[in-house]
């Protein structure tokens, strides 16, 4: 015995199977017409509901839109047929939206990505688009993903926070949120370290919310994510290669045409390729207060990563440390805690050892707890603020 969902269901399908061969807008009268020729229930009940199962389904994020739609979702993710799960800021969590089928999880997929300017088909399994809402959507069609097609959805936070607001969450506490105030206040240039979703990318929109109204800042990313709160904020996003393979910008192109674009702070969403080259040369030209996000497991791990990104453009070891010193002054590094709670867990500073190569200094750690500990580099950090403040 059939449940009603699942009679809904079937009745969904048949009448989809219809409504291809005679192609036109969607409405509870086609869908009617449809159940009537299929010998099928018309009631007005049966009708609206394979109407909205429908509508749901080629409209928007379907079935996920109340999801996204959710205050304080910040991930929503669909790993093939069954049940979806969403990150409200505190570890993912099952809900009771679910897909029945790895046809369904593929078909939104594809409409996803297309709605965003790409494809997404066996020629093309992957694709990684800002949706026209701001959200940001990577998916990847089985059979490379198992157990079916997986959709990751980036929820942006409208409005994006204030430092005082992650202050009152618990991310920054009231010693690290002066500190933060006086690295940004004082022109340093840093770079904000973490993992995948470590919440880097919401710290560093509230740090240039921070900076001087009167300054002009310029954000290149891969994908639009950053949304500080500042009255003077330009945008370059990049873009991928069209289907022909032609077309593509990349951030390293970009950061180029921002260095032209007079900008009084030069920020990098996330560095995850060469152009960490052009954001070293850019700070070690007089940009000051330039800062980007950087994928680490640790402060300490920036120097091996930055020296990483370089070599895949070109530049050598020891031209990487030498840039590296030279461009940025500290370094924030988020942790994600085990209960999913995000939060600043270090700040520190570089410094070079003997050999020349660049090794980070702790200025302040952050227990879970809200304790700080100084560490070695914290003189260094005041000095540097210090510094900038008398200049």
């Amino acid at each position: 015995m059939r449940t009603e969902a699942e009679e809904v269901g079937a009745l969904v399908d048949e009448v989809r199977d219809r409504l291809v061969r005679t192609p036109g807008e969607l409405t509870p009268h086609r869908v009617a017409e449809s159940l009537r020729a299929a010998g099928r229930p018309v009631g007005d009940a049966t009708v609206l509901a394979v109407y909205e199962a429908l509508r749901r389904d080629v409209v928007g994020a379907g079935p996920l839109e109340p999801l996204l739609r959710r205050p304080g979702v910040t991930d929503v993710l669909v790993n093939g047929a069954g049940v979806v799960l969403v990150d409200e800021g505190d570890g993912l969590r099952p809900t009771s939206v679910r897909f029945d089928s790895e046809e369904q999880v593929r078909r939104l997929a594809q409409r996803l990505v297309a709605s965003g300017g790409r494809r997404l088909d066996d020629a093309a399994p992957w694709a990684d688009v800002r949706l026209p809402d701001g959200t940001r959507c990577h998916a990847v069609l089985a059979p490379l993903a198992r157990p079916g097609t997986a959709i990751s959805l980036r929820v942006p936070r409208q409005g994006g926070f204030t430092l005082d607001q992650l202050r009152d969450d618990g991310t920054l506490t009231d010693e690290t949120l002066d500190l933060a105030r006086q690295v940004v206040g004082g022109r340093l240039a840093f770079l904000v370290t973490g993992g995948t979703g470590s919440g880097k990318t919401t710290l560093l929109a509230a740090l240039l919310g921070a900076v001087d109204p009167a300054e002009r800042i310029v954000v290149v990313e891969d994908a639009t994510e950053l949304r500080p709160d500042h009255p003077h904020v330009v945008g370059l996003e990049a873009r991928p290669a069209n289907l022909e393979g032609a077309g593509a910008v990349g951030l390293r192109d970009l950061v180029r045409q921002a260095l032209r674009m007079r900008p009084d702070r030069l920020v990098v969403g996330e560095v995850r390729d060469g152009a960490v080259v052009e954001l070293m040369a850019a700070m070690n030209t007089g940009h000051e207060g330039g800062c980007g996000t950087v994928h680490a497991n640790s402060a300490a791990d920036l120097p091996a990563r930055v020296e990483a990104l370089a070599l895949s453009a070109g530049l050598g070891r020891d031209a990487a440390h030498s840039q590296l010193a030279s461009a940025v002054d500290a370094v924030l590094h988020m942790v994600r805690d085990r209960d999913g709670r995000r939060r600043l867990g270090e700040i520190a500073v570089l410094e070079r050892d003997p050999s020349g190569l660049v090794r980070t200094a702790t200025a302040v750690r952050v227990a879970r707890d809200g304790s700080l500990s100084g560490g070695p580099g914290g003189r260094r950090l005041l000095d540097l603020v210090d510094a900038r403040d008398r200049g």
